[in-house]
């Protein structure tokens, strides 16, 4: 059996403990547009940020979670550590996330030829891979 994939992208959520500083990161210096925002079943809201044709869900609960993910990006453990957002400028969006006060734990490097890649640390230090292809 395979899936019968109905949509060809992948949401993805993030829960955190501060969703307007990370609605600011991904709408305001990323932007994201806004799809909607949505009251969560168990309690909390969901911010609907389009990415092409994936969604990117940034959710705060009314009851905390009772533990943080381990910063650090893709070195620091196990999971999902870091997702990928193709762009067509990325030494202007690197340069623009640094200008707003944005950690770059990689900077701009090719990884192949033809691919540059950067690593942006969002506020609660997720790593959002900026990818240019030419």
């Amino acid at each position: 059996m395979s899936l019968d994939i109905g949509k060809q992208a992948i949401d993805l959520g993030i829960i955190t403990r501060n969703a307007d500083a990370m609605l600011a990161f991904y709408q305001d210096v990323l932007g994201l547009q806004l799809e909607g925002v949505i009251p969560m079943p168990s309690g909390g809201t969901m911010n609907r940020l389009k990415v092409g044709n994936s969604v990117l869900k940034i959710v705060q609960l009314d009851k905390a979670p009772p533990h943080d993910a381990a910063p650090g990006g893709i070195p620091a453990a196990t999971g999902m550590r870091y997702f990928t957002i193709y762009v067509k400028n990325l030494a202007d969006s690197v340069a623009h996330c640094e200008k707003a006060g944005f950690k770059i734990p990689v900077p701009p490097k090719v990884i192949r030829p033809g691919v540059t890649i950067a690593m942006v640390a969002d506020p609660d230090g997720n790593w959002v891979e900026l990818l240019e292809s030419a």
